[in-house]
């Protein structure tokens, strides 16, 4: 597992307290099957839901209303971290990210089949900000507002990220 501090970034707040986690090969998953389903059971398992299936957006963005998950079941991509000068980690079949509220991200190239499931810490609602000057003001309230997870959202109650993600 990488942790990956993120300071902010012009517009986009990050979150200096808690670093992005990128977990290689989380999952084995089956060359057949309903493999976003095993995704998405383990990740409602350990408290987060309110998910979807889909693809990264290829523009930055960030979630201040919540922490947010996102499991690889198909392809690969290369996802970019906190900011346009941020890390670019890739991600493949298996693999996991969880990035705190205030996390940017955004896809820079992804194979045709890449394909994510997406879980909220809770299953709180969330926001989409790209990094507007009207958004900043508001986001970086909320993002001191949301709670920590009560489970890591691979490993549940004794995961790295509740080590990772301690407030000190």
């Amino acid at each position: 597992m990488d942790a990956h501090p993120l300071a902010p970034q012009g517009l986009f707040p990050n979150n200096s307290r808690l670093p992005a986690l990128h977990y290689r090969g989380a999952f084995q998953l089956p060359a057949y099957g309903n493999t976003a389903g095993t995704l998405e059971r383990t990740f409602s398992r350990n408290g987060w839901s309110g998910g979807w299936r889909d693809g990264v957006y290829n523009y930055q963005h960030y979630h201040s209303t919540a922490h947010e998950v996102l499991g690889c079941y198909a392809g690969r991509a290369s996802v970019q971290l906190g900011g346009p000068n941020g890390p670019v980690v890739e991600m493949k079949r298996g693999d996991v990210l969880v990035l705190p509220a205030g996390a940017a991200h955004r896809s820079t190239e992804s194979s045709k089949d890449f394909s994510v499931v997406g879980a909220y810490a809770g299953g709180r609602s969330y926001d989409t900000c790209r990094g507007r000057p009207e958004e900043q003001e508001a986001a970086l309230r909320q993002i001191e507002e949301v709670p920590l997870p009560e489970a890591d959202p691979v490993l549940g109650a004794e995961g790295p990220l509740l080590r990772h993600w301690l407030v000190k």
